[in-house]
């Protein structure tokens, strides 16, 4: 999920960067998603926390991860 700032980056360059990351573009509850190839561990999605922080620095946004069981 990513909140957008009217004075940051503009939405296209937000996505195209996430894009760049594997992320894709979904519509409804959530903004972006990422599909692991297997199961991850936690210290692995907090790298990638940190990578996503370096992508999107400096562009104004706030973004917010969640993690879902695929098995749901």
């Amino acid at each position: 999920m990513v909140w957008f700032n009217s004075e940051g980056g503009r939405p296209s360059e937000i996505t195209q960067r996430l894009m760049s990351m594997g992320f894709k573009p979904i519509q409804g509850a959530y903004d972006y998603v990422y599909e692991w190839d297997s199961s991850v561990e936690v210290d692995e999605i907090l790298r990638f926390g940190d990578r996503v922080q370096m992508t999107l620095s400096g562009l104004g946004v706030l973004f917010k991860l969640e993690t879902l069981d695929g098995s749901v």
